[in-house]
């Protein structure tokens, strides 16, 4: 989402809207995953250290499917145990794509598509140039009044929480400008994922410098590298990961600069995004990275995120892999925000299509939703995108956030402002993203789905009628996209999500609520039954516990599942023998909210060394197993004797 615009009134006489779409050429790169049994996984294993064995491997991987197709393959990147990219100069990515996915060791093979930053449209609602203002300032944080009904009331969440420094929140963009006041002291140790060399601009491919070196693309990269850049837009540097970081983490209440939603969070930039685009592939990997996953070559992440948010996007459904990565994140305990994406009403793009992220759509401060954000039933929430109102002289109602001044490399720290223009979905998203580590700041055992829901649950309804557009025509409710431009609409649950975001009352639905575990008996012994019970678990005033679901995490090798139901207040199993066993008991209330706990517990011997119960050398009560196999020995020798 670039902050620079055209002049307002060419956007008004052409009345053009720049999509953020996939470039047109898909390139020649795909992302193979082998099969978990596949035989070359078994010849090749692949290492998660940053040597050069795992690169030896993920050649040797390469080597054994060329030789079979007859290809000369070219190894890339690796993304996980069983993924990593390839390529053959001269063949499509799609026609690659289908040669390799015969092969019997290949479980998936998917087009490394191109992804953008979410791009500002030439809406005519915005303008460029100058450097003050907006008079309303960060109206966006405030709470809602007058004309203004979409801010969402951080100032609100932040009564209840400023949020904490342990909190992390991961931006997966185009890296973050380390220099600029409003973010030091507040970025962790981040990576740069950005594996193609032609596109880094930075000289090399993956290392640990995060830090934005500029995404500018000019005439003469065009015509110098028409292969990656054919289809980009000659453009200045946009410092996007830097406006997204300010919006989250911008350091908050020291007397300059600007607020950020989370206060005082942490940022840790993972940079995915280079010259005009990234690749899923990079962009998959960060987000595992992010999450404290396993990435291979890729040293692990010691400050792994709880939120991670991908102001970016590709038009068309959410791959397999974005998919995949999006569930291992949330399994990892992380919630994903991605945004809509910025082409006037169209489908939503991936990742914010993906099943488990959090889809976030653009509103106006008035509540409609604005021209350039797009929709679709995937979509979990709006929150405001900026947008200008007046079609000449100052923006009234952008995005202000931290910028560089910079046409092309890093020059000085800067803002936007109402002539130097910040609006899109991608700014939606880091607002979301903020709103949800104050949750997790609020309630550290709070689940991805507990977090999903509980935005959603909370969320402002959206207003439906009042409204006119800039022809002075009555505004009329979102479709469902069709393929056609719809700039200004009444946003509905099927388009835009379930509502607009209200920080103040998300934070507030999490607080006091608690998922508690009791062991009986406390110091349990092999043989023994085992009751947990969830009756210390609480839950705010007038709210209750809705659904109780126990899980058994680790047998421990004594522990084989429940004795019976997994959804009652209590639940009991039996461990055949000393040793430990893992639980968790996730709660969720009537408003949807979810927390979790985990618990191990210790089980003993019984005495005498056997379980209890057990008649062992120890002189303890017969057990049954014991009894029944004297039993069936007196029946045999009575048989025995009838017989003779």
């Amino acid at each position: 989402m670039l902050h620079l615009l055209p002049t307002r009134a060419l956007a008004l006489v052409t009345g053009l809207v720049v999509a953020s779409a996939a470039l047109a050429d898909d390139g020649d790169r795909v992302i193979v995953t082998f099969k978990a049994e596949a035989s070359v996984m078994r010849a090749h294993a692949l290492s998660a250290g940053a040597t050069a064995s795992h690169t030896r491997t993920l050649e040797s991987r390469a080597g054994v499917l060329a030789a079979r197709h007859g290809l000369a393959l070219q190894s890339g990147a690796g993304i996980s145990e069983r993924a990593q990219v390839m390529r053959v100069a001269g063949m499509t990515a799609r026609d690659l794509a289908a040669r390799l996915v015969l092969d019997p060791d290949v479980e998936t093979v998917s087009v490394d598509r191109r992804v953008r930053r979410t791009l500002v449209p030439n809406d005519t609602l915005f303008a460029a140039g100058g450097a003050n203002g907006p008079a309303v300032g960060q109206w966006y944080l405030k709470a809602p009044a007058g004309a203004v009904v979409s801010a969402i009331d951080a100032v609100g969440a932040w009564d209840r929480t400023t949020g904490s420094n342990t909190v992390v929140v991961a931006v997966l963009d185009t890296g973050v400008r380390p220099n600029h006041p409003d973010l030091a002291g507040k970025l962790l140790a981040g990576y740069d994922m950005v594996s193609a060399v032609a596109i880094s601009n930075d000289g090399d491919g993956r290392d640990a410098d995060p830090s934005d070196p500029g995404d500018w693309v000019t005439a003469a990269d065009k015509t110098r590298d028409p292969t990656n850049f054919k289809d980009c837009d000659v453009a200045d540097s946009s410092w996007h990961g830097t406006q997204t970081a300010g919006l989250i983490g911008a350091a908050t209440n020291n007397g300059q600069g600007m607020a950020g939603a989370g206060w005082n969070v942490r940022v840790l930039p993972v940079r995915v995004l280079g010259k005009c685009f990234g690749y899923t592939s990079d962009i998959v990997a960060g987000i595992r990275w992010a999450a404290g996953l396993t990435v291979p070559g890729v040293p692990a992440n010691p400050n792994p995120a709880k939120v991670i948010n991908l102001s970016l996007g590709s038009t068309g459904a959410c791959s397999t892999e974005e998919a995949s990565a999006v569930a291992a994140a949330n399994a990892a305990g992380a919630v994903v925000v991605a945004a809509a994406g910025n082409s006037a009403g169209h489908a939503t793009g991936s990742p914010a299509n993906c099943p488990g992220a959090i889809g976030v759509a653009a509103v106006r401060h008035v509540g409609s939703k604005v021209g350039f954000s797009d929709v679709g039933p995937e979509l979990s929430i709006a929150a405001p995108g900026g947008n200008c109102v007046n079609l000449a002289g100052a923006c009234l109602y952008p995005i202000l956030t931290t910028l560089d001044t910079g046409t092309q490399g890093p020059v000085a720290p800067s803002y936007s402002d109402s002539f130097n223009v910040s609006v899109g979905t991608s700014f939606s998203s880091p607002l979301v993203a903020g709103v949800a580590a104050l949750m997790f700041s609020a309630e550290p055992s709070l689940t991805p789905a507990g977090v999903r829901s509980t935005i959603m649950g909370t969320a402002r309804t959206f207003p439906s009628s009042g409204l006119v557009d800039q022809t002075g025509a009555p505004v009329q409710a979102c479709r469902a996209p069709n393929g056609t431009d719809q700039l200004e609409c009444y946003c509905t649950t099927s388009t835009c999500g379930a509502g607009m975001l209200d920080a103040a009352a998300a934070v507030a639905a999490v607080l006091g609520l608690h998922a508690a575990i009791s062991v009986n008996p406390a110091a349990p012994q092999g043989g023994q039954v085992v009751t947990l019970d969830s009756s210390g678990s609480t839950v705010p005033a007038g709210r209750s516990i809705a659904t109780r679901a126990w899980t058994l995490v680790d047998g421990g090798g004594i522990v084989t599942g429940f004795n019976g139901a997994t959804d009652g207040a209590t639940a009991a199993l039996t461990p055949s023998a000393a040793g430990s066993f893992t639980v968790r008991l996730t709660i969720t209330d009537n408003q949807g909210v979810s927390v979790s706990v985990q618990q191990a517990v210790a089980v003993s011997s019984a005495p005498g060394g056997g379980t209890t119960g057990g008649g062992g050398g120890g002189g303890g009560a017969m057990s049954w197993a014991w009894l029944l196999a004297l039993i069936a020995a007196v029946v045999a020798l009575r048989l025995d004797r009838a017989a003779a």
